[in-house]
């Protein structure tokens, strides 16, 4: 039966690929990149070889536990378990717990994380090429880690199924945990600085971290290198218990939760009309309260709102680095470029739903207005804190006409082009309900052809107010500031007129092929 598992989730693999020419495309490129990052770290790992015996295990120690941690975490709150074979489909069926918990762990292997996890494992063993006990001591630690990272991703998965099961609570959660990924780069730079000091205490957070289930299987082949069998062995012991215990536990959850399914709580009922009492009674009036609504609950449009404003944070942070105002200057077109770019998904983020305009007679110019009101409208607190709020803290509003220009040309010369963009292209996005952050296989290539189209464009259009801007901060003739202010909202104002009336007749023309879009990119 368990062989009869693998070869079923083998067989949906390669059906998922057949179906979909992009998906195995994509599939393809981001396994080669992944790769290509998996054969530098065996380059490293070979080097490492070299180095001192006590820095070997440590890096080996935290690179486990880091790997490992990302097996429990990420899952839960990003991506979930994969369920192409999913346990609630098997609970109809006579299967043994033992069958089923084998079949789905090992299954986890058919596909590029789980193996690509394996090969990192597997080319930390290079490090201990010098002694070949510690290299076969490696190579089994490495098959046994690689079996953990399943165990704990499916133990903490299940375990946090009944409060996962609440889409707030996955909305929310995955929002909050891109924050400090997206803070990871000043981090890591603030930590640079204190590097010799970081060498002092590696040594000893690996020597806790290799009693724990997730860095004890590193530091098993340290051990042998080391050439104490004995506490090698106890590892050894330990690790297998640490194993065993925790895919009994996920084992007895699993057959819990298909036993005893969790169900979703109803939504919250809402009394009157809500915000489609507070527009006006016509078409475009309905879709702006409708991408209203989108941009304050739906994950995938909140995402937006949580990472453009954490840009201002790393730009703040460059701005401390070097001492030069420019980096806060640039921050906020770069930040309105952003959130005009937002919409240029809409249609995709509809999904199914995208039949209400199409079905219902809608002009395309309504269907664009609206939702070029509601990212605006949504833009607007931001727009007066950048243009304004700015300059007041830099102490000096000569830059308050500039930024008003620069930043009123970048957001509605983005949400010009998104409203055509979006009425001729789309690709697959995260389903409502799904991580914000999830991505869809194969439609890699293409969001990433799309995006960079309409960024080229976007930049093209902006060119003279960003060329403007660059001669006020070259010259510092408040002058050019007050050029920027007319150039920046004439232009904005032609980009958003025409964008919308070129989208509006795109969308006309094009309700049919772009139905049929939404529904194949599912």
């Amino acid at each position: 039966m368990v062989a009869h598992l693998l070869s079923l989730k083998w067989r949906l693999l390669v059906n998922g690929f057949k179906r979909s020419t992009w998906q195995l495309v994509g599939t393809i490129i981001g396994g080669l990149y992944a790769l290509f990052w998996v054969v530098m770290l065996g380059i490293g790992s070979f080097y490492l070889a070299e180095q001192p015996l006590d820095l070997r295990g440590s890096v080996g120690v935290l690179v486990t536990s880091v790997v490992l941690l990302g097996w429990a975490l990420i899952p839960v709150f990003l991506t979930g378990v994969d369920l192409t074979l999913d346990p609630a489909r098997f609970n109809t069926f006579v299967l043994t717990r033992r069958d089923l918990s084998v079949g789905l762990l090992l299954s986890g292997f058919i596909g590029i994380p789980a193996t690509l996890t394996l090969l990192v494992f597997l080319s930390q063993t290079l490090m201990w090429r010098p002694n070949l006990a510690a290299m076969a001591a490696a190579i089994i630690s490495a098959i046994l880690a690689a079996l953990m990272s399943q165990v704990l991703s499916r133990l903490v998965s299940t375990a946090a199924l009944s409060i996962t099961a609440n889409r707030r609570f996955r909305d929310i959660a995955a929002v909050l945990l891109f924050i400090p990924l997206m803070l990871l780069g000043p981090a890591i730079s603030s930590l640079a600085d204190s590097f010799d000091r970081a060498l002092e205490w590696i040594p000893t957070v690996a020597q806790v971290l290799s009693w724990t289930p997730l860095g004890i299987f590193a530091a098993i082949p340290w051990d042998v290198a080391q050439s104490n069998m004995l506490l090698a062995a106890l590892r050894m012991l330990i690790s297998v218990i640490y194993l065993a215990v925790f895919a009994w536990i996920w084992s007895f959850m699993l057959m819990r939760s298909i036993e005893n399914p969790s169900v979703a709580k109803a939504s919250r009922k809402v009394d009157g009309l809500g915000i489609f009492s507070r527009v006006p009674a016509t078409p475009w009036g309905a879709v702006t309260a409708r991408a209203l609504i989108y941009w304050l609950k739906d994950p995938r449009y909140a995402g937006s709102l949580v990472v453009v404003p954490l840009m201002l944070v790393i730009a703040w942070f460059m701005y401390n680095q070097s001492g030069s105002p420019l980096m806060v200057l640039w921050a906020g077109p770069v930040v309105f470029a952003l959130m005009g770019f937002g919409i240029s998904a809409d249609v995709s983020y509809d999904s199914t739903a995208f039949s209400l305009h199409a079905l219902s007679g809608m002009k395309g110019a309504d269907d664009r207005w609206g939702r070029a009101i509601a990212c605006a409208l949504v833009a607007l607190p931001l727009f007066m804190i950048l243009s304004i709020g700015v300059p007041l803290i830099l102490g000096d509003s000569t830059l308050i006409p500039a930024l008003v220009g620069m930043n009123a040309c970048a957001l509605l010369a983005s949400i010009g082009i998104s409203s055509i963009a979006s009425a001729r292209y789309t690709y697959a996005v995260p389903l409502p309900g799904e991580s914000p952050f999830k991505s869809h296989p194969g439609s890699g290539v293409r969001m990433a052809v799309t995006q960079m189209g309409i960024m080229l464009a976007m930049t093209i259009l902006s060119a003279p107010a960003i060329g403007l801007l660059i001669a006020y901060s070259v010259t510092n003739n408040s002058m050019w500031a007050w050029v920027l202010l007319l150039v920046g909202l004439v232009l904005g104002a032609i980009y958003l007129l025409v964008g919308v009336r070129v989208g509006g007749k795109w969308l006309e023309s094009r309700w049919p092929e772009l139905m049929q879009a939404t529904v194949r990119n599912r």
